[in-house]
């Protein structure tokens, strides 16, 4: 795959991936032109050397892997982690305001949300839905209103004189977005309004909603920014470009060796789920796959927990230890904490180096200042729960967790370089 059409697929997988559940989505379709086999966690598994194989769970984490043509105890698995969700206002159950004429839906902040930008927004509406369909059967159902159809307006500067000095964000007052304009008496609902576009979208009949999982998001597609197009802008970037990468990376290797990839969600809140890289699904997948080998199999292994670093910024430089400022376009970055906020290691750390310097791509790293808290990703999650040697590395970008993010447009696909090597390698450890 060369750079342009990576980018390019880039761009269309994050504008396609409004929710977790939409990217799973996306990825199984794309595993499934690959030659990818879809395995059910309620059936027996029955698994073929130099197969591809994946797995879902709850629609919003996937593990996909390709067996190799060796004994995967002595032969090790090359993994890849990431994770499919993103800081994001969510509906709540039951989220109908109606205020001066205006109908106003009620949200949750998932995870830790840079809120100003949320302001001012062209926005949508999608993720999953559980209805009762006109069969009488309990199924749930993607959807996406795709256009515009909320707006979170801010309070103008004549109203808040010092809004440019000091405007906190009160979360359940200052949030809910307005969808529309009712008249007095209007009895409109949400699940009205849910139950129309389901039928319109999917032609399916709903009966009765009977929950869902909705995140608003901006209609804003992605880009190409800079006069010379030297950055890429999205909502979602952490972690749906991990994601991609991954996917691309394991799509494009060569199938000799055993490699996987887990797409977790959760991550941006603490992970302790069913799906999230603080569960059972990756080792239960292992356990199914390695048998009474998985402990010597991962003994062997190594997995690389990509999540984006923060790129060092021009206004802010101050906020970075002088000698660790990534910058974008400079390669991808090796994140290192002691305290094991980051899993990498020297061992792990250095393999990285070593395939990045057989290939003739840049690098650099990333240690947090030492009077600042650190963050997390999956990598200490992965590494404690398994056992196995992590690296956790990323892409540097400014702006995390704001409604849009920014990256070079080199370093995706410099990873992307690095990742298939390391996928396709015949020993990394």
């Amino acid at each position: 795959m060369e750079h342009i059409e990576f980018n390019k697929e880039l761009l269309a997988f994050l504008n396609g991936s409004p929710t977790p559940w939409h990217a799973v989505a996306t990825m199984k379709a794309r595993l499934d032109e690959a030659g990818f086999k879809e395995l059910d966690e309620r059936e027996d598994w029955t698994l073929e050397s130099r197969q591809g194989y994946y797995v879902t769970r709850n629609g919003t984490s996937m593990v996909a892997f390709r067996t190799g043509s060796k004994d995967v105890t002595t032969s090790g698995i090359r993994m890849v982690g990431a994770h499919t969700d993103s800081p994001c206002l969510k509906v709540k159950p039951n989220p109908e305001l109606r205020r001066k004429g205006y109908f106003q839906l009620g949200v949750e902040v998932y995870g830790g949300v840079l809120l100003n930008p949320w302001f001012d927004r062209d926005l949508s509406l999608a993720g999953r839905v559980t209805i009762l369909d006109d069969n009488g059967e309990v199924r749930d159902t993607l959807i996406d209103f795709t256009k515009p159809v909320a707006f979170i307006p801010s309070l103008a500067i004549h109203l808040d004189r010092e809004a440019n000095n000091s405007r906190a964000v009160n979360p359940q007052t200052d949030l809910p977005p307005v969808i529309m304009q009712v008249a007095d008496g209007d009895s409109t609902s949400f699940p009205e309004l849910l139950k129309g576009q389901i039928q319109e979208q999917s032609g399916i009949i709903a009966k009765k909603v009977l929950g869902y999982e909705l995140s608003f998001y901006d209609t804003a597609s992605a880009s190409f920014v800079g006069l010379r197009d030297e950055f890429i802008a999205s909502a979602r970037m952490d972690n749906l470009l991990s994601c991609y990468i991954g996917l691309q990376s394991l799509l494009n290797t060569t199938g000799d060796e055993a490699a996987l990839l887990v797409c977790n969600d959760h991550e941006e809140v603490g992970s302790v789920s069913a799906e999230g890289a603080q569960g059972p699904f990756l080792s239960a997948v292992l356990d199914r796959w390695c048998g009474a080998g998985k402990a010597r199999a991962i003994a062997h292994s190594m997995m690389i927990s990509a999540d984006n670093a923060h790129g060092i910024h021009p206004n802010y430089a101050d906020r970075h230890d002088q000698n660790h400022g990534p910058i974008l376009n400079q390669g991808p970055v090796i994140k290192i904490n002691h305290n094991q906020r980051y899993a990498t290691n020297s061992r792990s750390a250095g393999l990285y180096r070593h395939i990045s310097d057989e290939l003739g791509l840049p690098h650099q790293s990333f240690v947090v200042r030492s009077d600042m808290a650190c963050g997390s990703t999956i990598g200490p999650l992965t590494a404690g729960n398994l056992g196995v040697t992590t690296l956790d590395i990323g892409v540097p970008q400014f702006g995390m967790h704001s409604i849009r993010e920014l990256i070079g447009a080199e370093d995706g696909y410099t990873l992307f370089r690095v990742l298939t090597e390391f996928m396709q390698r015949e020993r990394v450890l």
